[in-house]
């Protein structure tokens, strides 16, 4: 049998639900307490893998999920706002896993009373959960240790503070433990800090998702370190993966945040190191953009003004190959191998020493757009390394709301737009050779904040013809005269 809960800072703690069917009326808790087990209730190979990885020692908890409004007890004034967290009713240690993906044993202890964690949480059957970052060295010591929360200070960290926080009061800074004197270098961007970036400013810059979603997306993003947003064309993915990293960092710090587009051409010597000839002739070792954004973030762990982050936005990450351009940086990629005890030799290293892992305040956005037949597949193992989102196209009242209030288009043109393009996405979605990927995004149809379309109509008519009409024409290229019609059917009856 396995000893004391295993405090070994490299390996994931895990939180587990107990609910089958996701209600309290399936909560398996007793049974898995008296029986000194824990069931995955899938049986179909979900989440077979996470369960199959978890290793005796392994600290784990039995969470309930909640997500509500006027939730009682509440330590802090809600503001009538919905408040996401977590009841925490059982910890333990993994004794044996049986390696079918289903089945683990464990040394529990029941919380009694049972324990309610506010802010950061997990929605999903089983979610690990690593060590490192104030946020999640929080919520371990809070189950494991019986540690109270600081309540004031996730209120006041940027993904809560518009609804939560104390508004007057300056963004604090994260962690807040003073810096150790400061090298001589050179002034690191502006001198006076942007503003605080959050999910609501997400929302108010044109963002069409419900606030739900965006929370998942950062929740996701701050757990597994990597995420990719796919859809079809002119859905936002670029637009949201930029607004996404602004609200993990908590402001527009273009430091923190750096875009890179994948090409068919790109290397690894373009992304971590190569060789390139100096200004004498001779070839000299330079570093990647990927390689310069760790090194910065290694030697800057509390870098941005308000969360020690740093994002590259990797645009269209299939257009390139990701596993060459990667390389062994695929590997460091996983969340559980973000210390230096997984630190590895670069495929040209500066010397026979030197090992290179990828810090913790390291996060990657990658998009993908699904429709491009040029685009290589995404493989296995990249995929393992990043938690996919779907974009659709999304229109509705707060697309129509949020356009009309910025362009000053009427709502019942933009209903008659709506109804144009949702016709022919189901036109597109129901071809054979096509399908829903191929789908006509909202974005083609969202004019840019505060630029008033005086003439709606022909707005129209021209987004038809420069942005929808050659798409259309790419999709059914062996058949003109269906594209034809498909653009003259987007376009009858305009005033």
């Amino acid at each position: 049998m396995v000893s004391s809960a295993n405090r070994n800072n490299t390996r994931p703690v895990w939180f587990v639900g107990a609910a089958y069917g996701g209600t309290s009326a399936g909560d398996q808790t007793e049974r898995f307490l008296r029986g000194g087990i824990w069931e995955n209730g899938y049986d179909d190979g979900t989440f077979s893998e996470q369960v199959n990885s978890v290793q005796p020692g392994d600290r784990i908890a039995i969470k309930a999920y909640f997500n509500q409004q006027n939730r009682p007890g509440l330590p802090f004034n809600d503001r009538g706002n919905r408040i996401s967290g977590m009841v925490i009713k059982a910890t333990g240690v993994v004794t044996a896993n049986m390696r079918n993906g289903r089945h683990l044993r464990v040394d529990w202890t029941r919380v009694n009373p049972p324990r309610d964690w506010y802010f950061s949480s997990y929605r999903q059957t089983i979610n690990a959960v690593m060590p490192g970052e104030w946020k999640t060295d929080a919520l371990i010591a809070f189950a494991f240790d019986n540690q109270p929360q600081d309540i004031d200070r996730f209120r006041n960290d940027p993904q809560y503070r518009d609804r939560f926080g104390d508004l007057a009061r300056p963004v604090p800074q994260n962690p807040p433990e003073p810096k150790p004197a400061p090298v001589p270098m050179p002034q690191r961007g502006p001198v006076s800090p942007p503003p605080s970036y959050t999910i609501a400013d997400i929302l108010t810059d044109g963002c069409f998702l419900d606030r739900a979603l965006l929370e998942t997306m950062l929740h996701r993003l701050a757990d597994k370190r990597n995420i990719i947003l796919q859809g079809p064309p002119g859905t936002g993915k670029t637009w949201l993966a930029k607004r996404l990293a602004y609200a993990l960092v908590g402001s527009k710090d273009d430091d923190c945040v750096r875009p890179l587009q994948f090409h068919p051409n790109m290397s690894y010597e373009d992304f971590v190191r190569g060789w390139r000839p100096a200004g004498d002739g001779r070839l000299e070792l330079v570093d990647g953009p990927f390689l310069r954004l760790i090194d910065d973030a290694r030697q800057n762990p509390n870098a941005g003004y308000v969360n020690p982050s740093y994002v590259m936005v990797i645009e269209e990450i299939n257009r390139g190959n990701p596993a060459q351009i990667f390389g062994e940086m695929l590997t460091l990629l996983e969340a559980d191998k973000r210390h230096p005890g997984e630190a590895m030799a670069l495929a040209y290293p500066r010397c026979s020493k030197e090992r290179v892992h990828i810090p913790p305040n390291v996060y990657l956005i990658g998009t993908m757009n699904v429709a491009d037949r040029s685009l290589a597949l995404v493989d296995f193992a990249l995929r393992r390394r990043f938690a996919f989102f779907d974009l659709e196209p999304t229109f509705g009242s707060v697309w129509r709301n949020w356009v009309s209030d910025h362009a000053g288009i009427p709502g019942d043109f933009l209903r008659d737009i709506e109804r144009r393009l949702t016709a022919l996405n189901n036109q597109i979605a129901a071809d054979p050779a096509l399908g829903p990927q191929f789908r006509i995004g909202h974005s083609v149809v969202t004019p840019p904040p505060d630029h008033t379309i005086d003439d709606p109509p022909e707005w129209f008519r021209q987004a038809v013809a420069t942005e929808i009409a050659p798409l259309l024409r790419e999709y059914w290229f062996d058949d003109p005269a269906k594209a034809d019609n498909a653009q003259s059917t987007l376009l009858a009856g305009l005033p």
